[in-house]
């Protein structure tokens, strides 16, 4: 079981890892060993997700998320396919918590009236400003 909280727990069942090779450092032992993992989780299909929690995470525009409403989690920042394993485990747990928080909705508001006046009168000064750029007529004559 992945606890995300006390509530929230996905059943492993529904988590498929795959063990590939990871590029980077580790010598030798690159070429044999699969010590990255990737980590997928069905978000549409999952019985552990709440309906409003599911929405949330596929309304997110994130590139891990496939077309199938897949969640996709690779991880290769260990040599240790252990270690790979908890991180990609923790980035989900991550995830899943983030999207468990409500935004706040927004409540517009409309200008003051001093903000109204302000944003007019410098306008005016604007104006002003460019109008004393154009052509100068000199009567010196």
């Amino acid at each position: 079981m992945l606890e995300i909280d006390d509530q929230l727990q996905i059943d492993d069942a529904e988590l498929i890892e795959r063990f590939v090779r990871a590029s980077g450092p580790g010598g030798q032992n690159v070429n044999k060993v699969a010590s990255a993992v990737e980590l997928r989780f069905d978000v549409v299909n999952s019985a552990a997700l709440p309906d409003a929690l599911r929405a949330r995470l596929l309304a997110r525009r994130d590139r891990r998320l496939t077309a199938e409403g897949v969640l996709v989690i690779q991880a290769s920042r260990f040599r240790d396919q252990a270690k790979n394993r908890e991180d990609a485990r923790a980035r989900l747990v991550e995830l899943i918590r983030a999207a468990q928080r409500v935004p706040k909705k927004r409540v517009a508001t409309k200008p003051t009236r001093a903000s109204k006046e302000r944003r007019i009168s410098e306008k005016k000064n604007r104006a002003g400003i460019k109008s004393h750029r154009g052509r100068q007529t000199w009567s010196g004559d």
